[in-house]
């Protein structure tokens, strides 16, 4: 059964850092683009950013370009979103998601299976 599973998440103090893990099981994390997108209280879940398969390119929303990386290692089946200079704004539930690849081998923010989700609270 193809499951993904995020963890990472917690309290943190504006200014800090967290390091969201998105894993995978019943497949392999490395045949997929992987995003990561957030849902905070009563908006909409938006994409943050994601990677292609290989890890060779990524998109990031500009929201939280400079602050927020995703990278993967794709040998231990896992994906992560390091998320520096945390801001309130960033706090919602984390989802990690397979999501469409397009020509050439690129990314996007269209998601094919979800995880269950991390929640990141951002405050003092």
């Amino acid at each position: 059964q193809l499951q993904l599973v995020e963890s990472g998440g917690g309290l943190v103090q504006p200014g800090g850092s967290l390091r969201l893990s998105c894993a995978a099981s019943g497949f392999s994390l490395g045949d997929y683009a992987i995003g990561w997108f957030r849902q905070a209280p009563g908006k909409e879940r938006e994409g943050v950013s994601c990677i292609s398969s290989s890890g060779g390119r990524t998109i990031t929303i500009d929201s939280v370009k400079g602050r927020f990386t995703i990278s993967r290692d794709n040998a231990k089946n896992t994906v992560y979103l390091q998320m520096n200079s945390l801001k309130p704004e960033d706090t919602a539930v984390y989802y990690c998601a397979a999501v469409v690849t397009t020509f050439p081998a690129m990314c996007t923010m269209r998601p094919l299976y979800w995880g269950q989700g991390t929640q990141v609270t951002v405050s003092s």
